[in-house]
């Protein structure tokens, strides 16, 4: 689980740490182990490295696939549905939580950020904002999904597409700001 921000440490002191230090010293440990674990194995290993993020806490369903040249800021804040896929290079910045529902797509390069900044802040404290993707969510390459934004099931944002609201079910999106363009239907048969 994700620790909550340090507002002790923040009101004390102007500008403070938004993450206690077992906050940190845990993410530090979390990178070290990836490393070494993880980030050389090849792609087959699916196994190996779900089991390295369930040690670290994360929350996987069966069948789930993460790449080995991920980046995931903490496990703990990670929830995988069955078969979901987190491809190369993918980053999943989760201060906040990220939860990704069955069978949904993260394609290479795609980042997810679960914070954002409060503006009118004179400290400019960390806002942790939550991301929700439904079941059969893809998010294409290269795309950028931001703080608490959810999608809806089936939806899609299409490549290099930023997304800062909400998505609507089996609709497709593209652009930056992305904008819906269509529904999207599976074909019969398709599950």
């Amino acid at each position: 689980m994700v620790e909550p921000l340090d507002a002790r440490a923040a009101q004390s002191r102007t500008g403070g740490p938004s993450f206690t230090l077992r906050n940190r010293l845990t993410r530090v440990m979390w990178q070290v182990c990836w490393l070494v674990l993880c980030r050389w194995t090849p792609p087959p290993l699916h196994g190996w490295r779900a089991l390295v993020l369930r040690l670290f806490g994360a929350s996987l369903g069966r069948g789930c696939r993460v790449h080995a040249s991920v980046r995931i800021w903490l496990p703990s804040a990670l929830t995988l549905g069955d078969n979901a896929l987190i491809g190369p290079g993918a980053r999943i910045y989760n201060q906040g939580p990220v939860t990704i529902g069955d069978d949904s797509v993260i394609s290479q390069g795609a980042f997810l950020c679960a914070s954002t900044h409060d503006l009118s802040d004179p400290d400019f404290q960390l806002q942790l904002r939550p991301i929700t993707l439904g079941r059969r969510c893809w998010v294409a390459a290269e795309a950028f999904v931001g703080p608490g934004v959810t999608m809806g099931d089936g939806s899609a944002l299409a490549a290099r597409g930023a997304l800062f609201e909400d998505a609507d079910n089996w609709t497709v999106y593209r652009g930056n700001p992305a904008t819906a363009i269509k529904l999207r239907a599976l074909r019969v048969g398709a599950g």
